[in-house]
């Protein structure tokens, strides 16, 4: 059990047992405190800690008022707020817009626990109790949200989330070396609005001018919140520019105000992504919640390392490319042995490390050598819809750290569970993919083919499925090589944008004649700021500005997401449906290829029995025969 001092304080009264007279910063997280790597806020909290700042944590505090606000005590130089790891709706609400029932990022998996849009009301509950003192936001929620942007719960264009929240600086992306440097900033007694040339921050200012880097400006709020065209070129604007190397500064004007978004930090060097990564976290969720039933979300991480970020797989429907960035950064094979060698001394660790991964687990290097002196290519991806011919694909470096891993005294098994990016290991030349099926997969791997349609991959930024069953004929042979019975675990997304229900229809064909029947599907999940969520607000390819399909009404969707699971006896009224309208009938049968069996007795549209089905099978007179019992033969009754 950790001990209340292994901690930041979380408490007025902590502060005073540290004989702490004054503090800091005060870092305010949506999220239940957990001092792990994993967390964003324990992140920020451990960095300031490290520059020689006193720092104190509010974890979750009751939003209603400012009283939890002003009961820590005011800080010397400013409250810096994240709404937690996820945002704040996507862990409130499902992609039907339901209310969750459970947070696994709260203790006891209590929901209700943060409120929604939190990054905004814990800034105006923070300006309430300390009117001023400097108030920065960060984080996800913060992050994707740092422009105008389309919100899937309330269906309408929202103002910039620093517009909103009235904070002074917003801090997008991995924040840790903005933070530091707003922090030096305050520490010499500037004000916020003096803080204009720091990369990785937002501000508003009353002109343009206010820039001081090289800028473009995009469509406006006004023209964005009317004209679907004119987001869509928004949209497209913030994801050419959003490069460290080449990116310029965004303007976005707002009524009679500017949004002025700073050019990305760079990634963090090695060395730097090394000692925060090994700062003296407790690993473990606040010792108040013990009593609460503890902070689920530390199960996942709790023996698991991150060794990278960043991703240039750049999937459309995900927020990494618009957050962590598409340059990969990655930490030394010595500070990540010696977290391995830290996890064995846990007194809970079972000789298991968990994963050894990050956004995507197989990318341990950039994708190419230009990127470090002319930035990510404009308008390209580096692996779809065919691999770059400058990708470096080799997975030496990743294969190296793995087998050091295994030979840590006190590890038996090294997993790794984050997703692999499946097209990128294809393209590897070394032992790799024969090593990852001997020692690294525990009973199942995961991996994302979304769909197998290949228009609608097209959307997706996913590669053609000929690489994903290329991938999974090479899994089966390497299981068999190896004497394994180790089973693919494939993640799919119904109702992408450029799925239409023809498109679902084919994907449940290709996975009955496969022989698969996904436990877990997706329903497209428009979150803040993704290519996929500015096609399925405007209708349009930002790529291309092009027109798009999009399934929109619920009951489209409820039939796209039951194809996909077709087998499960509450889908069928859905299934049956969808097969009619599109004219796919064929597949109501008994022949292997169909999806579902004709009932005895008709079903209509909404699925009720009536009148006998003709497509009962028939004995050779014509008459309708009972379809024969799986079971024991029933005793005749007399």
């Amino acid at each position: 059990m950790a001990d209340r001092l292994d901690f930041l304080p979380v408490s007025k009264q902590d502060m005073e047992d540290r004989e702490w007279w004054y503090y800091d910063f005060l870092v305010v997280t949506g999220d239940a405190y957990v001092d792990h790597p994993s967390f964003g806020a324990a992140v920020i909290s451990r960095v300031l800690e490290a520059a020689g700042y006193r720092v104190a944590v509010l974890s979750q505090p009751d939003w209603h008022s400012s009283k939890a606000f002003a009961e820590m005590g005011r800080p010397r130089y400013a409250v810096m707020i994240g709404a937690g790891n996820l945002d704040s709706m996507v862990a409130h609400y499902t992609a039907s817009r339901k209310r969750r029932g459970d947070d696994a990022y709260s203790p006891g998996r209590k929901a209700g626990r943060r409120p929604d849009h939190a990054v905004i009301v814990y800034a105006n509950r923070a300006r309430e109790a300390f009117p001023d003192l400097p108030v920065v936001i960060g984080g996800m929620e913060a992050s994707l949200r740092r422009f105008a942007h389309y919100d899937y719960w309330e269906d309408k264009v929202r103002r910039s989330v620093l517009e909103d929240s009235g904070a002074d600086l917003l801090v997008y992306g991995m924040g840790e070396t903005a933070t530091l440097a707003i922090a030096a900033e305050l520490a010499r007694a500037r004000r916020p609005e003096e803080m204009r040339d720091i990369r990785g921050t937002a501000f508003l200012a009353s002109d343009p001018s206010a820039c001081v880097f090289p800028h473009v400006t995009c469509p406006s709020f006004e023209e964005v919140s009317r004209d679907k065209r004119a987001y869509a070129e928004a949209n497209r604007i913030q994801y050419d520019e959003h490069d460290p190397v080449r990116g310029r500064a965004i303007l976005q004007q707002s009524g009679d105000r500017w949004l002025v978004v700073n050019p990305p930090q760079m990634p963090l060097p090695t060395k730097e992504f090394d000692r925060i990564s090994e700062l003296p976290y407790a690993r473990l969720p606040h010792p108040d919640y013990d009593a609460m039933g503890g902070v689920p979300a530390i199960e996942e991480v709790r023996f698991s390392i991150i060794h990278n970020r960043g991703c240039f797989g750049a999937c459309n429907f995900c927020s990494l490319a618009f957050h962590q960035g598409r340059m990969i950064t990655c930490r030394s094979e010595e500070s990540v042995l010696r977290e391995a060698e830290l996890l064995t001394k846990l007194p809970d660790f079972k000789g298991y490390i968990h994963d050894v991964g990050g956004p995507t687990a197989n990318f341990r290097h950039p994708s190419c050598a230009k990127q470090k002196k002319y930035g990510m290519c404009k308008g390209k991806n580096c692996l779809t819809p065919e691999p770059c011919g400058s990708l470096n694909a080799d997975h030496s470096d990743y294969l190296r750290l793995l087998r050091r891993l295994r030979e840590v005294p006190g590890v038996k098994k090294v997993f790794v569970r984050s997703g692999i990016r499946f097209d990128y290991l294809m393209l590897d030349r070394t032992e790799f993919f024969s090593e990852l099926v001997r020692y690294h997969i525990s009973g199942q791997l995961k991996v994302a083919p979304e769909h197998c349609i290949d228009s609608v991959l097209d959307y997706m930024g996913k590669p053609h499925n000929q690489v994903y069953e290329r991938f999974q004929q090479k899994y089966a042979r390497l299981n068999a090589r190896f004497a394994k019975e180790q089973y693919l675990v494939p993640y799919l997304i119904s109702s992408h944008p450029g799925s239409t229900l023809e498109d679902a229809v084919r994907l449940a064909e290709y996975l009955n004649r496969t022989g698969r029947q996904p436990e877990q599907v997706q329903d497209f999940y428009p979150t803040p700021g993704t290519l996929s969520t500015c096609m399925y607000y405007t209708g349009i390819d930002p790529r291309t500005m092009k027109a798009v399909y999009v399934a929109r009404s619920p009951k489209e969707k409820a039939m796209q997401r039951a194809l996909l699971q077709w087998k499960r006896p509450e889908k069928r009224g859905l299934v049956l449906e969808a097969l009619r309208i599109t004219g796919r009938t064929d597949l109501i049968g008994w022949g292997k290829e169909c999806l579902i069996r004709p009932e005895r007795r008709s079903e209509d549209r909404s699925g009720r029995k009536g009148e006998a089905d003709d497509s009962s099978p028939r004995n050779r007179a014509g008459k309708k025969t009972r379809k024969p019992s799986k079971g024991k033969p029933t005793k005749r009754r007399r």
